[in-house]
Formats: C-alpha cells, sequence, structure tokens
C-alpha cells in the first residue's frame, strides 16, 4: 500500500521531475520545459535530425544564391567580372564573419535555440526581398544587361543580399553546436556518436545542396532568377516549421551567467595585465602555496599565469583567478595561431564560386545535341566527392589509421586539417594547368579577341580540380569544424563555431582585396588585367599558381602551429 501511494504521488507531482532516477536524466541540460533532460526521450539522433533537416535547408537556400551570383552580377546587374567577383566575395566573408556576433548573442543572451528562430525569420526575408528584387522591373529589362546604371535596384538587391547574411550570422554558428548538445560526450555510447556527428553532418550538408542546386542553376539560367531565388525561400520556410515542430525533443543545455565564460577569461585578462610588473618567482611561490601541481603546457602563454596573483583590497574585481579559469584562457588563446594559418586555404576554397564558374562558361558545355551544362552546376561536384568520401572516410580509413596509431579517431584533428590543406595545394596546380590548357587552345583557334566563342575544350576538364576541393573538405571543413567545437569551453561552443566560421569569412575578404589590387596593377598602361572580361587575354593560370604558392607557405606555418598546439582534452588527441 504504502508503494502504491508513494508511486501515485509521484506521477501527481508534475513539477517534481528530479524524483525520476538519476541515471534517466543528462547532467546539465534540461527540456523545452526547464524540467531535466530524460535521456530517452530528448537529444540523441532523432533530435539531431531535426536539426540537420534545417541546416540542409540552408544550404540549398545558401548555394542557391552563391552558386551563381556571380553570374546574375555580370548579367542583369551588368559588373564587369573582377567587380562582381569582388563583390560576391565580399559578401560572403561578411556572412562568415558576422557569425561571430550571432554566436556572441546566442550563448550570452538568447541562446542557440531562440538564436536559430529568430535568424531564420531574418533569414526567409532577406531570400523574400531578393525574389521580389529579382521580379520587379525597376525600370530596366531583367534579362539582359543594363541595369546596372539602377541604383536603386542595386540597392535593393545588395539589401536583400546582406539580409540572407545577417540571417545566417545567427544560423550557421548556432545550428552545429545545437545539434552537437544533443549528444551527452560523458556517455560512452552517446559519445561515440556525437564523433560521428561532425561526419555525418557534414555529409548530409553536401548531399542537400547536390540534389538540388543543379536544378535551381538551370533554372537561374534558363526559366528566370525570380523562380530560382523563390524556391530557397519556400525550402527555407518549411524548414523552419519542421525545426519548431521538433521543439519538445531537443536537449538545452543549462549555463548560469554567474559561471559565464565571458566573464572568468576576461577576468584572466584583466588580472593579467593589472599584474603585468609581477614576477614569475613570486608566481611560482603562489603555485605552490595554493598546491598547485604543474602539468604540460602551463608554461604557454606564461604571462597569463599573473593572473593568479590578487591584491590585498576589497575590490571584488582584485581577487586572484583560479589555476582552471588561466588554463581555460589559455585554451582560448591557443586557437588563433590555428586560425591564422588556416586563412590561405579559406581563400583558396572561395574561388570555387567565382572564376571557376568564370571559365567554365567559356568551356563546351553541351551535353547531347539539345543540352548544355549551367558552368555553376560542377560545384556539385564537390558536394558528390564530399558524399561519396565521408563514409569511406568515417567506415574505412578512420578504423584503419585507430588501428596503426591507437587513436580514437584514427589522426588528431589538426593532422587531418593538414591534409585537407596538402590536398587543396594539389588542386590549384592542377586548376593552373587546366586554365593554361584552356588558353593555349583558344590561342590555337584564333579566339584570343571572340570571348563570346566557346573555346573547343570541353567543361569536364574543370572535374578534377572540383572533386580535390571536396575531398579537401572532408579533411579540413570537418577537421575545423570539430576542433573549434571541441576546444573552447562548453558555453562557448557557438563562439568556437563562429571562429571556424571567420576563417572562411576573412579568406573570402582577403581573396576580394587581392583580386581588386591585382586587377588595377596588373591591368594598368592599358595591359590585359589577370582577371580581364575577356578571358581568352586574362591570365587565372598565373592567379591559381600564386594561390598554390601561398598555400605552401600556409601549410608550413600550420605545422608549425600543430606542433606547439596543446589539446584541453585528452580525447582530442
Amino acid at each position: 500500500m504504502a508503494a502504491t501511494i508513494s508511486v501515485a504521488s509521484l506521477a501527481e507531482d508534475a513539477e517534481t521531475p528530479f524524483l525520476l532516477p538519476q541515471e534517466d536524466t543528462v547532467d546539465g541540460a534540461v527540456d523545452y520545459n526547464g524540467h531535466p533532460a530524460i535521456r530517452s526521450k530528448h537529444g540523441r539522433w532523432r533530435s539531431a535530425s531535426f536539426i540537420i533537416g534545417v541546416e540542409v535547408a540552408e544550404r540549398i537556400a545558401y548555394y542557391g544564391i552563391t552558386s551563381n551570383l556571380i553570374t546574375y552580377l555580370t548579367g542583369p546587374l551588368g559588373q564587369s567580372t573582377a567587380t562582381a567577383a569582388a563583390n560576391a566575395n565580399a559578401w560572403g566573408g561578411f556572412g562568415s564573419l558576422f557569425p561571430i556576433v550571432g554566436a556572441i548573442i546566442a550563448d550570452s543572451f538568447l541562446g542557440r535555440y531562440r538564436t536559430i528562430v529568430v535568424s531564420s525569420f531574418i533569414y526567409i526575408l532577406g531570400l523574400g526581398l531578393l525574389t521580389l528584387a529579382a521580379v520587379l522591373p525597376f525600370g530596366c529589362n531583367n534579362t539582359t544587361s543594363d541595369c546596372g546604371t539602377q541604383p536603386f535596384r542595386t540597392v535593393f538587391i545588395y539589401l536583400s543580399l546582406y539580409l540572407v547574411a545577417i540571417g545566417q550570422s545567427g544560423h550557421k554558428p548556432c545550428v552545429q553546436a545545437f545539434g552537437a548538445d544533443q549528444f551527452d560526450g560523458q556517455d560512452p555510447d552517446e559519445s561515440k556518436a556525437k564523433s560521428s556527428f561532425f561526419n555525418w553532418w557534414y555529409w548530409c550538408m553536401c548531399l542537400g545542396p547536390l540534389l538540388v542546386i543543379s536544378v535551381l542553376n538551370y533554372i537561374q539560367d534558363n526559366v528566370g532568377w525570380g523562380i530560382g531565388f523563390g524556391i530557397p525561400c519556400i525550402i527555407m520556410t518549411i524548414a523552419l516549421v519542421l525545426f519548431l515542430i521538433g521543439t519538445p525533443t531537443y536537449r538545452y543545455i543549462v549555463t548560469g551567467e554567474e559561471h559565464s565564460a565571458f566573464v572568468r577569461i576576461g577576468r584572466v585578462f584583466a588580472a593579467a595585465a593589472r599584474n603585468w610588473h609581477v614576477k614569475q618567482s613570486t608566481i611560482e611561490v603562489e603555485e605552490e602555496a595554493q598546491g598547485f601541481i604543474a602539468f604540460h603546457g602551463s608554461e604557454q602563454f606564461w604571462f597569463l599565469n599573473k593572473a593568479l596573483i590578487g591584491l590585498r583590497s576589497s575590490d571584488d574585481n582584485n581577487i586572484a583567478c583560479c589555476k582552471s579559469e588561466v588554463e581555460e584562457a589559455k585554451a582560448v588563446l591557443r586557437l588563433f595561431p590555428v586560425w591564422a594559418a588556416s586563412l590561405v586555404y579559406a581563400i583558396v576554397f572561395s574561388q570555387s564560386s567565382t572564376f571557376f564558374i568564370k571559365q567554365g562558361l567559356t568551356m563546351d558545355r553541351s551535353l547531347g545535341p539539345n543540352f548544355s551544362v549551367p558552368p555553376a552546376s560542377l560545384q556539385s561536384f564537390i558536394s558528390l566527392s564530399v558524399v561519396l568520401f565521408i563514409p569511406i572516410y568515417d567506415r574505412i580509413l578512420v578504423p584503419i589509421a585507430r588501428t596503426l596509431t591507437g587513436k580514437p579517431a584514427g589522426i588528431t584533428m589538426l593532422q587531418r586539417i593538414g591534409m585537407g590543406m596538402l590536398i587543396s595545394i594539389v588542386s590549384m596546380v592542377i586548376a593552373a594547368i587546366v586554365e593554361k590548357k584552356r588558353l593555349n587552345t583558344a590561342f590555337e583557334h584564333g579566339l584570343i579577341d571572340l570571348p563570346d566563342t566557346t573555346v573547343p575544350m570541353s567543361v569536364w576538364w574543370l572535374v578534377p580540380q572540383y572533386v580535390l576541393f571536396g575531398v579537401s573538405d572532408v579533411f579540413t571543413m570537418v577537421g575545423l569544424q570539430e576542433f573549434f567545437y571541441d576546444q573552447v569551453p562548453t558555453e562557448l561552443r557557438s563562439v568556437g563555431l563562429s571562429l571556424y566560421l571567420s576563417v572562411f569569412g576573412l579568406g573570402s575578404l582577403l581573396s576580394s582585396l587581392m583580386v581588386s589590387v591585382i586587377d588595377k596593377s596588373t591591368g594598368s598602361n592599358g595591359q590585359d588585367s589577370w582577371f580581364s572580361n575577356n578571358l581568352n587575354r586574362a591570365h587565372l593560370d598565373y592567379f591559381y599558381s600564386l594561390l598554390a604558392g601561398l598555400s605552401v607557405i600556409g601549410l608550413i606555418l600550420f605545422v608549425y602551429c600543430s606542433k606547439s598546439y596543446i589539446y584541453n582534452r585528452k580525447n582530442a588527441i
């Protein structure tokens, strides 16, 4: 009888979920009502599938714009090749840099879930306005290149594009972090699933665009830009609805403002700056008095150890930081050399959606008597190679490497990133060789001054460089995602992923700057620029060779940084 009463009272008390068995709940996670998350009901792959779904839709929307944006800018907007490439890279750079702001807002104020919802609405608004910009006439013919002198139309289009970028800034860093939050790293089974999550996340993210982008590019080139931009808007709206449907199944990570990682790390830097005059001997005495045990890595960024010394004052700001807080600040600081060494890879990465496409426009794209392959669709080979190679990597290469090295992931995250950088160098060398052959073919057939005439060289010559881009992504892109998620404090994982995105944002901006500088310097005194509108007189082969050389330097710097890097989690090694 007593047992019956106990069970009944437990069932009636819906406000005391803590009475559930401890092993059935997830530490540090709650459900959407604020109750402790139950392992069997919340999170894991079921919840992750909703989150992956909204990310796939976002990637379709994003690539539905960026994959063919240079064609739109040089076509209906009438911009030059160099200007369009610079503007496309600048937009892409902003969209990848601004997520730092979105991540800070998410991790400090709104939380990842609310930030995803708000940014999705902004994203959809931008896509809707972009569709209107492509549909409304604005006093010019939308099918020809006579809109470049229509300032209102241009402003309206760029307003739409940058609204999309702002939406992406809140969406991109939070969705992946929120998806990884659905797995408990302290549970052995879920920890393994979490390790595979990053591989399969990127696999799905590439599969969706692979199936849709070619169709969107064809619609944009042959049916109309309004429909071509409207479809991503509809897809993004449906995805948001599905994401909201999954709300009851998600795990939400609990953090307290009094334990904010921003506050902790800020205190360390402030205390170290305040104690700049403190000598090492004083710190060593303080560590010994407090019983700290030295370990590998403590000597790195030694100046932050000055934060361990407190001043004799009643001011709370003068209280010494603890060793764990100092090491946490060091862990964040260690990320930046790796971040900087990855920038050249990001510059190379931005070329696939700009100059590669312009090359394809000049080449033989016929597929049968009545069909011409949209050049932007060749980017599908990047996604296709990712989709095919990730299962090989996850199911074959990793187990083999694990047997050889004894490491859980087979190779470390930094080794994985470096391998992708090496492959990207090979890709740029091949791109330079193929472009040189295209120029020679144009010369041999007397097409140097006939830019609108198709060069008798198949567009399929461009496929190898696209495929190698995809393979390098499996190593470097996924490696960077996992690295910047894993190597930051738990509360800052959105910020960590925004740092990963900022690599490619700044890389796009640097690419834009390089293009502008090279275009002006090589196109002076009446000479043809490396990026001449007449690609038969341009020298993209020189540009690709330059990028290959810079990539070699970047890889050397990355290897140097990697050798001195100390992982802040043993399971990352």
